[in-house]
């Protein structure tokens, strides 16, 4: 069975030198949330997984590998105490809970504000950022009576429907999710929001401090905002748009997935439609959310996990063709990791290893969701 870190979060750091540890790790080259979990299982520290990793790195053929450096790490450190940033990591008081149930949740998180406003109840609400006037009140509506019935709000901070759900919850808390570091405020148009929301509520990101958002960076933002929520609301979105890919999201992570309809003639609401067609709540207005949530969970269950197979010894010839035959079955398009381990048609804890030393390599790429796909040779 793979480590999952939602089912049995590691043990969080307990000195600043294994906080500095555990952001040198995830800040090291290559080394992704899944990765950084799986060494982080294999060798029991992040001062174990750091000293193993170039050796990890050469055994996938990258020569001279270098480790993130302290002095770097220091640097974000710093730079995140002169913002006001709290770094949380997994498994400490402060860490998000809804995010434990996520299959990716990050490791560490900057959060800039109250970090008791993701311990209360979120509903996310996302949509076009060229909202329609209908669309940009009908956002603000459901955001102010879902902050008055006791949600905060959460969303991108993105223009048009974002940035209209947390004007009208700014009151009561609202939650930006960031994709960049929580010290760059981005739609400029968005900046005295995402001050304002301080007060009672955060910005949050897992990315580092002072990162300008990318474009690559948005669908690991929206993971996260619909991984906050305990549903989310799309008011207006394209047919193909980034609240669609949010939706999707929100759909595997298991949250309530609710669509504002729109006129079948404007194309901005052509997303929303669909989600409704294919099985999306219909909104009308927050009642309408709140009476879709779902009921009080059942008690969490201890789930045990059972020991990890001993490390297998295999030729250089077999790693090779196994190296062979997982390139082989990707491409460009993304494929879930298990259903490539079903392809090959061999045990987990033989194929996993090996995905990692591609993605070390640069040969292989992991997206949200635990999806994989080779990477063009350039």
């Amino acid at each position: 069975m793979d480590y999952h870190p939602s089912t049995h979060p590691p043990l969080p750091p307990t000195s600043e030198d294994d906080r500095l540890a555990w952001l040198r790790l995830l800040r090291s080259r290559r080394v992704g949330i899944t990765t950084f979990y799986r060494l982080l299982h294999e060798h029991g520290t992040a001062q174990a997984a750091l000293a193993a990793l170039p050796e990890v790195a050469a055994q996938a053929g990258v020569r001279d590998y270098k480790v993130c450096s302290e002095t770097d790490a220091m640097t974000e450190l710093r730079a995140g105490q002169a913002a006001e940033a709290r770094l949380v990591m997994i498994g400490t008081a402060d860490y998000p809970p809804e995010l434990l149930d996520v299959a990716d949740p990050p490791p560490l998180l900057w959060i800039k504000g109250q970090t008791e406003a993701l311990h209360r109840p979120m509903i996310a609400v996302v949509g076009a950022r060229n909202a329609s006037s209908l669309g940009l009140r009908m956002a603000r509506a459901i955001a102010k009576d879902l902050a008055d019935a006791g949600f905060v709000v959460v969303s991108g901070l993105a223009r048009g429907i974002d940035a209209a759900a947390h004007a009208a919850a700014l009151d009561s808390g609202t939650v930006a999710v960031m994709a960049g570091g929580v010290d760059v405020l981005y739609p400029a148009e968005s900046a005295e929001i995402g001050e304002k929301m301080l007060s009672s509520g955060a910005r949050v990101s897992e990315m580092r401090m002072g990162q300008q958002p990318r474009a690559q960076h948005f669908p690991r933002r929206n993971r996260l905002v619909s991984g906050l929520a305990r549903a989310l609301v799309v008011v207006e979105a394209a047919a193909k748009s980034g609240s669609l890919i949010t939706a999707r999201t929100a759909l595997d992570q298991g949250r309530e997935v609710l669509a504002v309809p729109g006129h079948p003639f404007d194309a901005r609401a052509a997303g929303s439609n669909m989600l409704i067609r294919d099985g999306a709540i219909l909104v009308r207005s927050a009642t309408d959310v709140i009476e879709a949530l779902p009921g009080p969970e059942a008690e969490d269950q201890v789930v045990e996990l059972p020991l990890a197979p001993p490390p297998e010894t295999r030729s250089l010839r077999d790693t090779a063709a196994l190296h062979r035959q997982i390139l082989d079955r990707l491409g460009p398009t993304p494929l879930a990791e298990d259903q490539l381990i079903r392809d090959l048609d061999s045990a987990a804890h033989h194929v996993t290893p090996v995905i990692t030393q591609l993605e070390i390599e640069g040969a292989v790429r992991r997206q949200a969701g635990g999806l994989l796909s080779r990477v063009a040779k350039a």
